[in-house]
């Protein structure tokens, strides 16, 4: 197991949903590959040339009423995979993470987390 995974203290779930990053005035259409109550895992558009130093908005619409929005930044690149950390994420929001992510685990006890704790390092 890597360093990186070891380090890794939520579990992932892989999703599909419509999901676009935007920089400044520039958005991209990607592809959401999994999430986590710590940040998303997007495929690397063909077109990607944002400045990798600055912070991101990702929105994920879960369904047609509900969208996650998080500030996010990028933490690895691994070949065509982007792996972002969430920074800031408005409470509707993290309802919305929490209970998808409460939905898609086997394993409650990983749920028993405050809310302010999902988006504090």
């Amino acid at each position: 197991m890597s360093g990186h995974q070891q380090r890794r203290r939520f579990q992932r779930i892989p999703f599909d949903a419509s999901t676009e990053l935007c920089q400044d005035d520039r958005c991209w259409p990607v592809s959401l590959l999994d999430l986590s109550l710590k940040g998303v895992l997007i495929a690397a558009p063909d077109d990607w040339d944002a400045d990798r130093e600055r912070p991101f908005q990702a929105t994920v619409h879960l369904a047609t009423d509900a969208v996650m929005r998080m500030q996010v930044e990028l933490r690895h690149h691994e070949g065509k995979r982007l792996g972002f950390h969430c920074l800031v994420m408005d409470i509707d929001s993290i309802s919305h993470l929490h209970r998808l992510v409460e939905l898609n685990l086997a394993d409650g006890v990983a749920m028993q987390c405050e809310p302010g704790e999902l988006i504090e390092d």
